[in-house]
């Protein structure tokens, strides 16, 4: 395939500086070209027509994606870094949307469409983006990106560690984790102060819950508000009957249930949760 080359206008002295990273925004620009390429690689492309990328800052990573046959699209709430790619990436016209991705309506952007999310997400909202993408699940069947190494190893954790948590089950429920390489910290302008770490989520074959998703959400939440306790003492706020809480699954600490039993869990709690016996 034809490689993408950035169509430049004349750089104005602002775009001959760059785009100044934003401590307030949690930017922190990728250097390193076989990076982004690496990154711009861990999508199947595959399933759906159209990708968008959230926070492309100057588009080093954004060069790579026009590559590929799908429709790229970028979100970026930084008006600098908006003027930056609409002046150097003319690809893009039309598909540059200047808003906050956690706050805006994608509906507006790909209607009912399956679409693919990518990016080097800003740490202080990376948590926030995840949980997003599984608010849109049912649109979303591949998911990739950099967070700080410690959040991407704690998504992809499997039960019996101390990092595996809420974001663990949540996202393992309806999503494959995979944790596939680590970034470090010199190949970023400016550099932050630990490794990240780039994963892929890619949404099972049946995402569907046999359980009710909203009870399984509050389960997973409860036990891990608590996560030292018995699932017989963190889930009393149920009020479930003393013959239920006998269940040997009562007796495990959250972090030593996997995704599956934290639906077991939700299907025997649902007749009572539901019902209010």
């Amino acid at each position: 395939m034809k490689k993408y080359k950035p169509s430049f206008n004349k750089p104005s002295a602002k775009d001959d500086q760059g785009v100044r990273a934003k401590k307030h925004l949690g930017q922190h620009f990728l250097t390193d070209e076989n990076i982004a390429s690496k990154i711009a690689d861990t999508l199947s492309y595959e399933g759906y027509d159209k990708v968008l990328e959230i926070g492309p800052g100057m588009g080093v990573l954004t060069k790579y994606l026009l590559e590929k046959k799908s429709e790229i699209h970028v979100i970026e709430i930084d008006t600098e870094s908006v003027a930056y790619l609409e002046s150097n990436y003319l690809h893009l016209r039309g598909r540059i949307h200047e808003k906050d991705f956690l706050k805006h309506d994608l509906s507006e952007i790909f209607r009912d469409e399956q679409f693919a999310i990518i990016g080097n997400f800003p740490y202080n909202i990376s948590t926030q983006i995840v949980f997003k993408v599984l608010e849109l699940r049912d649109q979303i069947p591949e998911f990739s990106g950099m967070f700080q190494k410690e959040v991407a190893k704690r998504i992809c954790e499997k039960e019996g560690n101390k990092t595996y948590g809420i974001l663990s089950v949540l996202t393992q429920a309806f999503y494959e984790a995979e944790y596939l390489f680590t970034v470090p910290p010199s190949v970023f302008n400016p550099p932050p102060k630990v490794d990240s770490g780039v994963l892929r989520l890619t949404r099972k074959d049946n995402f569907t819950l046999p359980c009710d998703e909203k009870l399984f959400f509050r389960v997973v939440k409860t036990a891990f508000n608590q996560r030292r306790k018995t699932m017989r003492n963190s889930l009393k706020i149920f009020n479930l009957p003393d013959n239920l809480r006998e269940d040997a699954i009562f007796g495990l600490r959250p972090e030593q249930l996997s995704f599956q039993q934290f639906i077991e869990l939700t299907q025997k709690i649902e007749p009572y949760a539901i019902s209010g016996k």
